[in-house]
């Protein structure tokens, strides 16, 4: 069923297709995430996920970003359009050392709920 779960259908899994993604140049900004997209061949979108160790220092916030991403990923997979997606953190997450607090996780929801909404709209 689309939209449940998050397997290995819905993942970008190999170096030549996040390389493909990032060839296309086709980007939504964000004020600290970047959305990369580019059509797919397939009938539902992918997602991969780039979350640097510069951007967000300690695995546990780089680990809360990433569920974050996925499960509002999952959730709006079925009304996205067929593309292959990475979402990019591109500015530093370490919003005064209390990442695990619920205002900041709120403030990466809607960010990353905006740009799906954008690219949702596009219908690239």
């Amino acid at each position: 069923m689309p939209g449940h779960g998050f397997g290995r259908d819905c993942r970008l899994l190999t170096a030549t297709e996040y390389a493909e993604v990032f060839a296309a140049r086709r980007t939504l900004r964000g004020a600290h995430f970047v959305l990369h997209y580019w059509r797919s061949e397939r009938d539902l979108a992918r997602l991969g996920l780039v979350i640097p160790k510069k951007q967000a220092r300690t695995a546990v916030l780089r680990n809360a970003i990433k569920r974050q991403v996925r499960e509002l990923f999952r959730r709006q997979r079925s009304r996205l359009p067929a593309v292959d997606l990475i979402l990019r953190l591109a500015r530093s997450a370490d919003w005064d050392g209390h990442a695990s607090e619920g205002l900041y996780r709120e403030k990466w929801r809607d960010e990353i709920q905006y740009l799906l909404d954008q690219l949702g709209q596009r219908r690239s």
